[in-house]
């Protein structure tokens, strides 16, 4: 038998109710706190061959405003970037969010335009064209990139290296 008054045994316990509930309280609000200091995602851009797919964020990005020509260049560079074989055979796809189609988008291959702007979410292109020398391929690789908006003002850009599957 205890010694304590009936029913204060129950109140006994209510501070460490409290700590653990100011506890919990903390930890969620430092955790919103952690959230809100995050950068935004980008948009997403997806290549696809046959079952096969990557998918990327931005190289460079800004969301919406106008990226230096400098800025550019230097993506178009980046060399860490996902690669996806290609049978030459293949049709190799290219997705986007809505978000860049709705700007507008083009697809380039190593630095120079491929396509026309489209503000679709969605294009093919045949595999064979990323490997021929017609349209500027040398060699079994290639590095395609999604620029989004126009040369005159790009506002983000996806590169994907094509790897030569024959």
């Amino acid at each position: 038998m205890t010694s304590l008054p009936r029913g204060s045994a129950a109140r006994e316990h209510r501070p460490a109710n409290r700590r653990r509930a100011v506890a919990a309280i903390g930890a969620v609000s430092a955790g919103l706190l952690v959230l809100s200091a995050c950068d935004k995602p980008t948009p997403i851009a997806t290549v696809t061959v046959g079952g096969d797919s990557v998918h990327s964020e931005a190289s460079c990005y800004a969301d919406g405003e106008a990226l230096k020509a400098s800025q550019l260049q230097e993506c178009l560079k980046d060399k860490d970037i996902k690669t996806i074989k290609v049978d030459p055979d293949e049709t190799v796809r290219f997705g986007v969010d809505p978000d860049i189609a709705e700007k507008g988008w083009t697809i380039l291959m190593n630095g120079q335009a491929l396509t026309d702007a489209s503000t679709k979410t969605y294009r093919t292109i045949p595999g064979s064209v990323f490997f021929n020398q017609q349209y500027g391929a040398s060699g079994s690789t290639t590095t395609v990139s999604i620029l989004e908006g126009d040369s005159s003002k790009a506002t983000g850009l996806w590169s994907f290296k094509l790897k030569k599957d024959a």
